[in-house]
């Protein structure tokens, strides 16, 4: 009988496509899941084979609702776990009722970094860093069990905190790429992810004024949506610049699918972000969608392996229309071959090896180190 897993998040699970893998991977091969979340930002209706639930949150800030929610979260995990349970924390701001917990009942846990949760750009100089960085310093080199979301991260863990982490990319699972590569006109630019800050977005919608025959679609929600909508606005782009909004992650991959040439083109707002693999980068290497990258540590890695698009000079307009020419002059067919190899290394079905490998251990020890 393999033992229960209870994974937790600040997050409220409806879009989250790393923890749904993770989830169905750890369901499919015979463990007990519970997942927890919140509904802070909504709580839109899910169906999973696995059980879960949302905490709910009455704060009206989201640095209350960090509280709010570890407080929650441990009477919760002090209800529902016992000796035969593995707890599974996504980010820091779900690692300390986890560890309390995990502590308090001698049991596993596993810390999953989607990120540098203390050098985000959003916490950077606040009061709020200095808490992370704390629980961080405190709780990581306790931990036995860790993994990652890309190799520059773990190589920030080990040299910061002196823990070794297993790198799991979030990359979604294999796509049998049967698709008719549409001619499209005007040619579609796709950005998709969370408006937020250092994305390259407001850049890329700059750079508009430099392409003809082009339409930039941006897919997602977030912080700097309605100072974007408000900048396509002022520099008369309306008819290049389409905001989608939200999409769930099946319709997105249907609107992933159409498009000519992707973006990542992240800048560097602190380690978090430096290091980072985008999501988007491994989306659209499945949706066989050249793009265009920035020249940072995981993008290059991907570039240097892979032909699937360009590397930008730098973040002028100017510069990022000119490498949207190149892949769109170069066309989306002639990337097909580069693409369709690196499908087949960035997939779900190569990480979830070693995602299985760190609970199967995890399943005979504690969460610390001895």
């Amino acid at each position: 009988m393999k033992k229960k897993i209870i994974t937790s998040a600040f997050s409220n699970l409806y879009t989250d496509q790393r923890i749904e893998k993770v989830c169905r991977t750890l369901h499919e091969n015979g463990y007990e899941v519970e997942l927890i979340g919140n509904d802070w930002k909504g709580s839109e209706n899910m169906e999973r084979p696995y059980s879960f639930s949302r905490i709910h949150l009455t704060s009206k800030s989201l640095k209350t609702a960090y509280f709010e929610f570890n407080w929650k979260l441990y009477h919760e995990l002090k209800r529902r776990a016992d000796r035969n349970t593995i707890l599974h924390a996504n980010d820091v701001d779900a690692l300390f009722s986890n560890y309390l917990i995990a502590k308090k009942l001698n049991i596993p846990l596993v810390f999953d970094s989607h990120e540098i949760f203390s050098e985000m750009p959003a916490i950077q100089g606040k009061m709020s860093q200095k808490l992370w960085r704390y629980i961080e310093r405190k709780i990581i080199p306790q931990l036995q069990w860790m993994i990652t979301a890309s190799g520059s991260y773990a190589a920030w863990f080990r040299k910061k905190y002196g823990i070794n982490p297993v790198v799991v990319q979030n990359a979604p699972r294999k796509l049998d790429f049967t698709t008719e590569i549409p001619e499209n006109s005007p040619r579609i630019f796709l950005y998709q992810g969370a408006i937020n800050p250092f994305r390259g977005i407001d850049k890329a919608i700059m750079a508009m004024h430099h392409l003809e025959g082009v339409i930039l679609k941006i897919a997602g929600d977030g912080p700097r949506k309605k100072e974007y909508e408000e900048l396509v606005l002022k520099e008369k782009l309306q008819a290049k610049v389409q905001f989608l909004g939200k999409l769930k992650p099946e319709d997105l991959r249907k609107v992933t699918v159409t498009a000519d040439i992707g973006m990542s083109i992240e800048e560097n707002g602190g380690e978090s972000y430096l290091y980072s693999l985008p999501n988007k980068v491994l989306d659209c290497i499945q949706a066989r969608v050249p793009m265009i990258l920035a020249a940072l540590p995981e993008m290059l890695n991907i570039k240097n392996q892979f032909d699937i698009g360009e590397i930008i000079e730098n973040h002028r307009p100017e510069n990022i229309a000119a490498a949207v020419k190149k892949v769109l002059d170069k066309g989306r067919k002639n990337y097909q071959e580069e693409l369709e190899k690196a499908s087949k290394v960035l997939c779900w079905e190569n990480e979830e090896i070693k995602l299985l490998q760190v609970f199967q251990k995890a399943s005979s020890a504690t969460g610390f180190r001895q």
